[in-house]
Formats: C-alpha cells, structure tokens, sequence
C-alpha cells in the first residue's frame, strides 16, 4: 500500500498541512519538525503523488522542450542536463522533436500546451517568431533556448554566438591562416550571430571577406555530416582553395574534413578547421576536431534552475542569460603544422 501524508503525519503526531508544506518546501515551518518529516519520508520512502498535487495546485510538474533534432549530440546533451537539475525537484521532462520543420514545431508545441507543462522551452526553427501565445495559451511561460528572436520580449538562455563566430576565426586567424573561410546555417539567429563574428574577426584582421568562402546550408543540425561534406566539396573549387574553414558546428566540420581528406589534402596542413560544440566524440576523430565549447551541462543546468523559478513566478520581465563560451584547440587546428 502507498504511503500517504496522513500516515506520515500520524506518525509523528503533526498535522497533515504541516507535513504537506515541508513536502513544497514552505519556510513557515521549524528546522526541527522539518527534518523530523524528511526523515520519515526517507524512511518510508515516500513518493509524492504528482496527479494529486497537479490537480490541487493546478500545476503539472512537468517541463516541455522542443528541438530541432532529439539524437543530435548537443541537444541530446542539453536534454540531458536540464532533465538531471529539473529531476532534484521532482519536476519531469517531456521532449519533442521539430524536425527542422516549422509546421512540425507547431504541432508539437500545441501538444506540450495541451498537456499543460507548467514552462515550454524551445530551440525554435521558426525564420519569423512572432509569439507562442498566437498558438492559443496565454498561460504557460516559455522560454527560448539556443536560438533566440531579438525583436521578441521572451526570456532566454543561451550563448553569445557573435562571439563565438569571432573567437573562432581568430584563432583561425592566429595560426597564420588567411583565406578562410565559413560553413554556415540559414534562418536562425545562431546562424547569423556566428557569421557576423566570423566577418567580424576578419575585419579586424584586415582580412578578405568573399562571398564564395561563405556556404550557408539548411538542416545543419539534422544532417550537418552531409551537409559540411557538400559545402566543402564546393569550397574545394573555389581558387586559391582556403586554408582554413570556422564550421557552424561538430557535425558539418566532421562531413568538411572527411570532404577534404577525400580530395587528397592534409588537416590541417592543407586546410585546418575548427568546430562548434566541442561534442564528446570531438577528441577521438580521424583528426581530433578544435571546437567552441558552449558549456551544454551548464547550459542545461541554468535552463532548469530558471524553468523552475518562471513555474514559481511567471509574471517576470524578459531576460537573457548568455553561458560563456570557451576556445578547445585540437589537431585539427593546431598551429606550425603547415
């Protein structure tokens, strides 16, 4: 038989209001009496029933996530931090996937509202978000991750992409390359904030920007294996070819050196190459891939601690917390090697 509030607070002859606010963490009740009623929860391990306390808060427990890709390393690592932090409160996570499709998004955006998660966050492959209350709830808080819509007031935690985009072609730059070149996404803000760094840096540098050094693809995140290996094999045909190429993340560097290997050239010798990401395969490829690493289990971490307090308090003016990024240099970029 399940344990219940009444029995633990029968057995310690307190109230079941008393044992139900150490249960939601109320600081209205007394050290002593609050570790008295943990201790008896842990000794019956109890397990709160969440249906119950959904219907008598009007709160689900759970959190919804929406992404472009589920089995894409970096969100499948993002998903696997935020779940950790979210599970110490007892709170679940509810995933889906887009697709890279915006129709799709909706449709799964819909389904998480109709659940009732008391936050949505999302990864959004929309090319123009207006805002998630047209989708027909004005209750649940969101917020963007990853991706993010500057004109929109929405809340968001994510990274500093121009800054990635330079501090990327910098070191690029910083090896002695010259004429490098960029492997990009379309329509998302990451797309653009990293390509603007990236021409940023070689401003700064007083470098050549050309339009046939830059290759924006779609579907980066879901196929950006093939997608880098296509974009190389263009930028192959470009003449003088270039000697270094700062890839819009992990998976279009992995297709692009494998492109590059293909032809005949050397990494990085010939061409160096540097990611976004630093995913944990990173170290152990054919040529051990240099990336920028967001810091995803800090990414996932402050997403939860976040979810949690906009569950708690709603009515909040936007904010954006940037996680910093930092430069992971392996052979793929290392310098002196031409």
């Amino acid at each position: 038989m399940a344990v219940r509030l009444k029995d633990i607070a029968r057995d310690l002859g307190v109230s079941v209001v008393t044992v139900s606010k150490v249960l939601r963490g109320n600081a209205d009740i007394g050290d002593e009496t609050r570790k008295r009623v943990l201790k008896r929860m842990k000794e019956l391990n109890y397990q709160p029933n969440m249906m119950a306390r959904g219907l008598a808060s009007g709160r689900t427990y759970t959190v919804g996530l929406v992404v472009p890709d589920l089995v894409h390393p970096f969100f499948a690592e993002f998903a696997k931090s935020l779940s950790g932090y979210l599970r110490t409160s007892k709170r679940a996570l509810i995933l889906a996937s887009s697709e890279e499709d915006p129709e799709v998004e909706q449709q799964e955006i819909r389904t998480l509202l109709n659940r009732g998660v008391d936050v949505l966050l999302i990864a959004s492959c929309q090319t123009n978000l207006r805002n998630f209350y047209a989708l027909g709830d004005e209750r649940t808080p969101y917020m963007l991750f990853d991706r993010n819509f500057p004109h929109l007031a929405a809340h968001f935690v994510g990274s500093d992409d121009v800054l990635v985009g330079e501090m990327a072609t910098r070191h690029l730059i910083d090896i002695g390359r010259k004429r490098i070149a960029h492997i990009g996404g379309k329509n998302s803000s990451t797309s653009f904030d990293r390509l603007r760094g990236y021409r940023n840096a070689l401003l700064a540098a007083q470098l050549p920007t050309q339009d046939s050094f830059v290759q924006a693809h779609d579907r980066v995140e879901e196929a950006g294996d093939k997608v880098g290996f296509q974009a190389m094999q263009e930028l192959l045909k470009v003449e003088p070819r270039p000697d270094a190429v700062f890839c819009y993340n992990d998976m279009t560097a992995v297709g692009a050196i494998e492109a590059t290997l293909q032809a005949g050239l050397r990494v990085p010798q010939d061409i160096a190459f540097i990611g976004c990401g630093n995913l944990r395969y990173a170290p152990y490829l054919k040529v051990p891939l240099s990336s920028i690493d967001h810091g995803t289990t800090e990414l996932g971490r402050v997403a939860g601690q976040f979810a949690l307090e906009l569950s708690m308090k709603p009515q909040q003016e936007p904010k954006s917390i940037l996680v910093a990024s930092t430069l992971v240099v392996r052979e793929s970029s290392v310098a002196g090697s031409r």
